[in-house]
Protein backbone atom coordinates (compact mmCIF):
# COMPACT_ATOMS: atom_id res chain seq x y z
CA UNK A 1 0.00 0.00 0.00
CA UNK A 2 1.46 3.47 -0.99
CA UNK A 3 2.56 5.66 1.73
CA UNK A 4 -0.54 8.62 2.90
CA UNK A 5 1.20 11.63 1.94
CA UNK A 6 1.12 14.61 4.33
CA UNK A 7 1.75 18.12 4.62
CA UNK A 8 3.01 21.03 6.90
CA UNK A 9 1.55 24.65 5.91
CA UNK A 10 3.08 27.21 7.90
CA UNK A 11 2.32 31.27 7.88
CA UNK A 12 5.26 33.26 7.59
CA UNK A 13 4.93 36.58 9.34
CA UNK A 14 5.54 35.98 13.15
CA UNK A 15 5.92 32.17 12.87
CA UNK A 16 8.78 31.79 11.07
CA UNK A 17 10.00 35.69 10.38
CA UNK A 18 10.13 38.34 13.34
CA UNK A 19 7.91 40.96 11.43
CA UNK A 20 4.73 41.65 13.26
CA UNK A 21 5.96 44.31 15.20
CA UNK A 22 7.41 45.97 12.58
CA UNK A 23 4.27 45.97 10.86
CA UNK A 24 2.66 47.19 13.80
CA UNK A 25 4.86 50.49 13.81
CA UNK A 26 4.46 50.66 9.81
CA UNK A 27 0.69 50.52 10.09
CA UNK A 28 0.96 53.27 13.20
CA UNK A 29 2.88 55.55 11.04
CA UNK A 30 0.46 55.03 7.80
CA UNK A 31 -2.37 55.84 9.82
CA UNK A 32 -1.21 58.80 11.45
CA UNK A 33 -0.15 60.02 8.07
CA UNK A 34 -3.99 59.88 7.22
CA UNK A 35 -5.38 61.19 10.22
CA UNK A 36 -6.08 58.32 12.19
CA UNK A 37 -5.01 57.96 15.51
CA UNK A 38 -4.95 54.03 16.13
CA UNK A 39 -3.18 52.63 19.48
CA UNK A 40 -0.47 50.60 18.39
CA UNK A 41 -1.89 47.35 20.84
CA UNK A 42 -5.27 47.31 18.79
CA UNK A 43 -3.02 47.16 15.61
CA UNK A 44 -0.44 44.08 17.19
CA UNK A 45 -3.76 42.29 17.85
CA UNK A 46 -5.19 42.63 14.34
CA UNK A 47 -1.93 41.49 12.33
CA UNK A 48 -1.91 38.47 10.24
CA UNK A 49 -5.55 39.31 8.99
CA UNK A 50 -5.73 40.48 5.36
CA UNK A 51 -4.82 44.45 5.48
CA UNK A 52 -8.33 45.05 4.10
CA UNK A 53 -10.13 43.16 7.07
CA UNK A 54 -7.47 44.94 9.47
CA UNK A 55 -8.88 47.68 8.02
CA UNK A 56 -11.95 47.23 8.82
CA UNK A 57 -10.96 45.65 12.23
CA UNK A 58 -9.43 48.98 13.20
CA UNK A 59 -11.17 51.75 11.46
CA UNK A 60 -14.95 50.53 11.43
CA UNK A 61 -16.63 49.40 7.98
CA UNK A 62 -19.09 51.89 8.18
CA UNK A 63 -15.67 54.90 7.34
CA UNK A 64 -14.32 56.48 4.63
CA UNK A 65 -13.27 54.44 2.10
CA UNK A 66 -11.63 56.41 0.06
CA UNK A 67 -8.23 56.56 1.20
CA UNK A 68 -7.85 52.79 1.86
CA UNK A 69 -5.18 52.76 -0.77
CA UNK A 70 -3.22 55.08 0.52
CA UNK A 71 -2.87 53.93 3.77
CA UNK A 72 -2.26 50.13 2.02
CA UNK A 73 0.48 51.79 0.35
CA UNK A 74 1.79 53.94 2.57
CA UNK A 75 1.97 50.91 4.74
CA UNK A 76 4.11 48.95 2.33
CA UNK A 77 6.48 51.51 1.87
CA UNK A 78 7.20 51.60 5.08
CA UNK A 79 7.55 48.02 5.48
CA UNK A 80 9.78 47.51 2.16
CA UNK A 81 12.23 49.62 4.19
CA UNK A 82 12.76 46.86 6.66
CA UNK A 83 13.71 44.05 3.20
CA UNK A 84 17.23 43.77 3.48
CA UNK A 85 17.12 42.95 7.38
CA UNK A 86 13.96 41.36 8.77
CA UNK A 87 15.33 38.92 11.61
CA UNK A 88 13.91 34.74 10.62
CA UNK A 89 13.17 33.51 14.27
CA UNK A 90 16.31 30.98 15.59
CA UNK A 91 15.64 27.27 13.56
CA UNK A 92 12.94 28.75 10.68
CA UNK A 93 15.00 27.13 8.24
CA UNK A 94 16.29 24.26 10.47
CA UNK A 95 12.35 23.42 11.48
CA UNK A 96 11.17 23.25 7.73
CA UNK A 97 14.12 21.25 6.82
CA UNK A 98 13.41 18.35 9.83
CA UNK A 99 9.75 18.70 8.90
CA UNK A 100 10.14 18.20 5.72
CA UNK A 101 12.77 15.28 6.63
CA UNK A 102 9.63 13.42 8.96
CA UNK A 103 8.22 13.20 4.97
CA UNK A 104 5.86 16.02 4.85
CA UNK A 105 5.17 18.34 1.99
CA UNK A 106 6.17 21.76 3.11
CA UNK A 107 3.97 24.37 1.95
CA UNK A 108 4.28 28.53 2.85
CA UNK A 109 0.94 30.11 2.90
CA UNK A 110 1.24 34.19 3.83
CA UNK A 111 -1.26 36.66 4.21
CA UNK A 112 1.64 38.81 2.82
CA UNK A 113 2.42 40.23 -1.03
CA UNK A 114 4.50 38.36 -3.14
CA UNK A 115 7.46 41.19 -2.65
CA UNK A 116 7.20 40.84 1.01
CA UNK A 117 7.38 37.18 0.94
CA UNK A 118 9.97 36.94 -1.16
CA UNK A 119 12.01 38.84 1.75
CA UNK A 120 10.86 36.44 4.27
CA UNK A 121 12.13 33.42 2.28
CA UNK A 122 15.59 35.46 1.62
CA UNK A 123 15.80 35.85 5.39
CA UNK A 124 14.97 32.13 5.96
CA UNK A 125 17.10 31.18 3.64
CA UNK A 126 15.67 27.72 3.07
CA UNK A 127 15.16 28.32 -0.45
CA UNK A 128 14.85 24.31 -0.86
CA UNK A 129 12.22 24.19 1.43
CA UNK A 130 10.61 27.06 0.38
CA UNK A 131 9.69 26.90 -3.27
CA UNK A 132 5.68 25.55 -2.80
CA UNK A 133 4.47 29.33 -1.31
CA UNK A 134 1.52 31.46 -1.75
CA UNK A 135 0.88 34.47 -0.64
CA UNK A 136 -2.16 36.94 -0.61
CA UNK A 137 -1.80 37.48 -4.41
CA UNK A 138 -3.07 34.00 -4.53
CA UNK A 139 -6.45 33.83 -2.57
CA UNK A 140 -10.06 36.04 -3.05
CA UNK A 141 -10.51 36.89 0.79
CA UNK A 142 -7.45 36.76 3.34
CA UNK A 143 -7.45 35.58 6.85
CA UNK A 144 -9.19 34.61 8.63
CA UNK A 145 -11.27 33.38 5.86
CA UNK A 146 -10.08 29.47 4.90
CA UNK A 147 -9.12 30.70 1.75
CA UNK A 148 -5.56 30.10 1.82
CA UNK A 149 -5.34 27.18 3.90
CA UNK A 150 -7.64 25.64 0.98
CA UNK A 151 -5.19 26.45 -1.53
CA UNK A 152 -1.93 25.67 0.78
CA UNK A 153 -3.78 21.92 1.18
CA UNK A 154 -4.69 22.19 -2.82
CA UNK A 155 -0.70 23.09 -3.62
CA UNK A 156 -0.27 20.20 -1.05
CA UNK A 157 -2.62 17.49 -3.19
CA UNK A 158 -4.00 16.49 0.45
CA UNK A 159 -7.13 16.39 2.37
CA UNK A 160 -7.39 18.66 5.49
CA UNK A 161 -6.59 15.38 7.54
CA UNK A 162 -3.47 15.02 6.09
CA UNK A 163 -2.48 18.41 7.00
CA UNK A 164 -0.85 20.74 10.17
CA UNK A 165 -0.51 24.24 10.11
CA UNK A 166 1.82 26.09 12.08
CA UNK A 167 0.94 29.66 12.69
CA UNK A 168 1.12 32.74 15.37
CA UNK A 169 -2.03 34.78 15.24
CA UNK A 170 -5.74 33.98 15.96
CA UNK A 171 -6.92 35.17 12.80
CA UNK A 172 -4.44 31.90 11.61
CA UNK A 173 -6.04 29.21 13.82
CA UNK A 174 -9.78 30.54 12.98
CA UNK A 175 -8.73 30.20 9.22
CA UNK A 176 -7.33 26.36 10.12
CA UNK A 177 -10.75 25.71 11.90
CA UNK A 178 -12.94 27.12 9.17
CA UNK A 179 -10.89 24.43 6.53
CA UNK A 180 -10.36 21.61 8.70
CA UNK A 181 -6.90 21.57 9.40
CA UNK A 182 -5.47 21.67 12.99
CA UNK A 183 -3.25 24.49 13.86
CA UNK A 184 0.02 24.58 15.99
CA UNK A 185 0.20 28.00 17.07
CA UNK A 186 3.54 29.45 18.09
CA UNK A 187 3.94 32.50 21.03
CA UNK A 188 6.86 34.21 18.82
CA UNK A 189 4.17 36.68 16.98
CA UNK A 190 3.88 38.06 20.52
CA UNK A 191 -0.23 36.85 20.66
CA UNK A 192 -1.21 35.39 24.47
CA UNK A 193 -1.44 31.90 24.76
CA UNK A 194 -5.14 32.46 26.17
CA UNK A 195 -6.23 33.75 23.03
CA UNK A 196 -4.49 31.17 20.81
CA UNK A 197 -6.39 28.41 23.26
CA UNK A 198 -9.69 30.16 23.58
CA UNK A 199 -9.20 30.48 19.13
CA UNK A 200 -8.84 26.42 18.97
CA UNK A 201 -5.14 26.27 18.18
CA UNK A 202 -4.53 22.29 18.74
CA UNK A 203 -0.80 22.74 20.69
CA UNK A 204 0.67 25.79 21.35
CA UNK A 205 4.57 26.12 21.26
CA UNK A 206 7.44 28.98 21.91
CA UNK A 207 8.90 29.80 19.27
CA UNK A 208 9.86 27.69 16.27
CA UNK A 209 12.72 26.69 17.81
CA UNK A 210 11.17 25.39 20.59
CA UNK A 211 8.62 23.14 18.44
CA UNK A 212 11.76 22.40 16.73
CA UNK A 213 12.76 20.69 20.23
CA UNK A 214 9.61 19.10 20.51
CA UNK A 215 9.03 17.83 17.16
CA UNK A 216 8.78 14.44 17.48
CA UNK A 217 5.83 15.16 20.08
CA UNK A 218 4.28 17.15 18.35
CA UNK A 219 1.43 17.14 15.54
CA UNK A 220 4.47 17.09 13.23
CA UNK A 221 5.96 14.12 14.36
Amino acid sequence: MAAVRKAALFDVDGTLVDTNYLHTVAWWEAFRQAGHAVPMRQIHLAIGRSSDRLLDHLLGEDRDRSRDGTISSAHKTLYATYFTRLPAFEGAGELLRAVAARGRHVVLASSAGQDELAAMRAAIGADDMTRDALSSDDVGEGKPAPDLVEQALERAGVPPGDAVFVGDSVWDVEACRAAGVPCVALLSGGVPQEALADAGAAEIRESPADLLAHLDESLLA
